[in-house]
């Protein structure tokens, strides 16, 4: 067996290229292999071509593209250390060439359809939405909620088969299982053929004859279920858990879709986050801030004392390290960050008032010197 190609290089990109970059390398290969491009020789590049799908097949999709790129050909292709030749089947490939041009251009040529177009093909399951709302405190510490979703779920009555019995499904005649049938197209291109779903059993490739009563034949029921989440510490707002296999049930054997909560934070009285950090206003007394003391101080794993020093200024901010909100699932934690503001009284009797003019009285400019400075800068712009 001639040794595959590494994928990337099959589509001319580097390894880490994004969807967009894969998708418009695809298409762009698509097109100047296209048969009609090349009407002297245009089996030779159905090969070729047959190459560049089987890479997209695999680096378009999110869970191959990480196992390739985990384990190489391995990861993806079961046969290829077997020492199998050609493209699995398991990869979901399109079956022929008509398909890929189909994909790109609306249409395509030759016979056979593409398990995009099977209606027997697995099908994964859609994505949900969901959304929770927690508290401030919670989603620094971390908590389980259940919530209540509306998902579709494999009908238990039918097992999924859409009928009351297996003697009440028969193949479709038409379409012969297939859920789709080949049209001829006059195109730029010339008659080309494409696939259209089946009219007679409706693109399932298959006619029930007594569908199941609960389902009425669709095989699925929509359900409401709760579900349990365990919100880690560190959430923030809008951010998005995602549970894998808990959304909608999947078709024909396919994979189950993902339930995507995202998480709302409310608000909080005294912290505000910031990142990982967290920022609080702390008042204290006018004589507390001229005399210095000890203040208590808030946090999110409970009081801690702190002393403010002698001439503490309004606006004043001192850090916590570590008091801030973890990280998710690490153990790096951020700083709290305090901001001292000095409380000026109010309503002072006629007493505090003298007490406090006789206080001033007995001040000098050496008691301010932030307002001495002030003056002095003052006084020189005039002098100039």
């Amino acid at each position: 067996m001639a040794e595959k190609r590494d994928y990337y290089e099959v589509l001319g990109l580097q390894k880490g290229a994004t969807e967009n970059e894969i998708k418009k390398a695809y298409r762009q290969k698509a097109r100047e292999l296209h048969p009609d491009m090349h009407p002297d020789n245009p089996d030779a590049y159905v090969e070729k071509m047959q190459e560049v799908n089987e890479a997209y097949e695999v680096l378009s999709d999110p869970d191959k593209k990480s196992r390739y790129d985990q384990f190489g050909h391995a990861g993806v292709d079961p046969s290829y250390n077997a020492g199998a030749g050609g493209f699995s089947g398991g990869m979901g490939g399109f079956a022929d060439m008509g398909d890929i041009f189909e994909n790109i251009f609306g249409f395509g040529f030759g016979s056979g359809g593409s398990s995009r177009n099977n209606a027997n093909a697995p099908r994964r399951g859609s994505d949900i939405q969901s959304s929770v709302t927690i508290s401030f405190m919670e989603a620094c510490e971390g908590v389980k909620k259940e919530i209540n979703i509306n998902k579709m779920s494999t009908c238990e009555a039918c097992k999924g088969t859409g009928a009351e019995d297996s003697s009440n499904t028969e193949v479709c005649p038409d379409c012969k299982g297939r859920g789709t049938v080949r049209v001829t197209q006059n195109t730029l291109f010339g008659a080309m053929q494409s696939t259209k779903p089946c009219s007679r059993c409706s693109g399932r490739g298959k006619i029930i004859k007594n569908p199941c009563p609960k389902c009425r034949g669709n095989g699925r029921l929509r359900v409401q279920k709760t579900v349990s989440v365990d919100i880690p510490a560190g959430i923030d707002n809008r951010q998005t858990i995602r549970l894998s296999g808990q959304g909608d049930c999947g078709s024909n054997g396919g994979s189950n879709g993902d339930l995507m909560i995202n998480v709302s934070v409310q608000s909080h009285p005294i912290f505000k986050r910031d990142g990982l950090d967290i920022h609080c206003d702390i008042p204290v007394t006018y004589t507390e801030a001229v005399l210095g003391a000890e203040i208590t101080v808030p946090t999110i794993d409970g009081d801690v004392k702190y002393t403010i020093s002698e001439g503490t200024q309004s606006g004043t901010t001192f850090r916590l390290r570590g008091k801030g909100v973890k990280k998710i699932n690490r153990n790096e934690r951020g700083n709290q960050l305090v901001t001292i503001y000095v409380e000026v009284p109010k309503n002072l009797t006629k007493k505090q008032k003298d007490l406090l003019r006789e206080f001033e009285a007995s001040l000098t400019d050496r008691n301010y010197a932030k307002r001495q400075s002030f003056f002095d800068k003052l006084k020189k712009r005039f002098e100039k």
